[in-house]
């Protein structure tokens, strides 16, 4: 995707002098990347793109990737807005390049990503700070054509299957390093999930695997410390797959489901709780599942979560009456006031 310079709705001309004469802002939305989510990530792009321009910022829609980057060079360039998923643009590595520049961006720093988007290390981080998350257990194993066999999988399958029989009955399998779902399975006994788990590894690397908690998806999000109303998830799916999020149209969104006031804020709290704990900002949104034994159990925070027309946070922020457009423009503003502030 080439650099494309839009108007904004008060008839700039985009160019740099005219941004500056008139004190317009001049924003650069960056998307694409190079993992799973770049679809996503690009679609994410065109919908900042089209809110800040409907929010009187001059805006230029890029594709970016490691060996991308020329953008960052841009000099007229006020602020960036990071609209990536996925690898190199969620884990922090596009954010670190760009605290090396100096160069104001909205979402979370460099640190905070790497947290978040290691989901065991997340995992970790949540227990010490309270918040309660299911049972797991942790596998590695070495990538495909490095001298693995069938021998060495069926020992390591044998070994994790007598693991998992002490952990539960129904399983989940997660990477921990990755996002919108991919390479998630729901597995029912222990001897698949020691399959699916090695096969998982293979594929992505590191993985664990988590007692499946029977009960209700919720999730919520954050918005420059205004944490949104409550979603319920319940797909038509075993789970919030990716066909569930980006496909299926029968997934239903609700918000208000929680009637007990008390349990309602107990989530809320959880919620901004793990923000602060992985050290987000901006935009986050972290994932729960309210299990039918009434405990709630922390998923993960998502830090740079999807802002397509299907993505939650801007769900949740409509309900709360904030628009696609405010939501955006209120990112960049909190990015500009840190450029300020250093």
């Amino acid at each position: 995707m080439e650099i494309e310079t839009t108007k904004s709705d008060n008839g700039s001309t985009g160019s740099p002098q005219a941004s500056q004469k008139k004190g317009i802002i001049k924003a650069a939305v960056l998307c694409g990347g190079i993992g799973e989510e770049r679809q996503i990530s690009l679609e994410s792009g065109r919908c900042v793109r089209d809110a800040l321009i409907q929010g009187g910022v001059e805006t230029i829609l890029t594709d970016v990737g490691p060996e991308k980057l020329g953008i960052l060079d841009d000099k007229t360039i006020d602020v960036f807005f990071i609209a990536m998923h996925g690898r190199f643009g969620e884990d922090g590595q596009l954010q670190e390049i760009m605290e090396s520049k100096g160069l104001d961006f909205t979402g979370s720093p460099s640190a905070a990503c790497r947290l978040a988007y290691d989901k065991m290390l997340s995992k970790k981080a949540f227990a010490k700070a309270g918040v309660k998350t299911p049972p797991s257990v942790e596998f590695s194993i070495a990538p495909a054509g490095n001298g693995t066999d069938k021998k060495e999988d069926a020992e390591d399958i044998k070994e994790l299957e007598v693991r998992l029989a002490a952990l539960a009955s129904k399983f989940v399998v997660k990477p921990f390093r990755q996002g919108s779902s991919f390479g998630v399975s729901i597995v029912d006994n222990a001897k698949e999930a020691a399959i699916i788990a090695i096969k998982t590894a293979r594929l992505f690397g590191d993985c664990m695997v988590e007692k499946y908690i029977q009960g209700r998806e919720l999730t919520v999000g954050i918005v420059c410390g205004q944490v949104l109303p409550i979603i319920e998830i319940r797909p038509k799916e075993a789970f919030y797959n990716f066909q569930a999020k980006y496909v299926d149209e029968k997934t239903q969104f609700l918000f208000d489901t929680i009637e007990d006031k008390r349990l309602e804020q107990k989530v809320k709290d959880s919620a901004a709780k793990c923000f602060e704990t992985i050290g987000v900002r901006d935009i986050a949104r972290a994932d729960f599942i309210l299990g039918s034994d009434g405990e709630l159990y922390a998923l993960e925070v998502n830090a740079i979560p999807g802002l397509t027309g299907h993505s939650l946070v801007p769900m949740a922020a409509a309900k709360a009456g904030m628009t696609m457009s405010r939501l955006c423009t209120m990112m960049v503003e909190e990015a500009m006031k840190r450029g300020k502030a250093k």
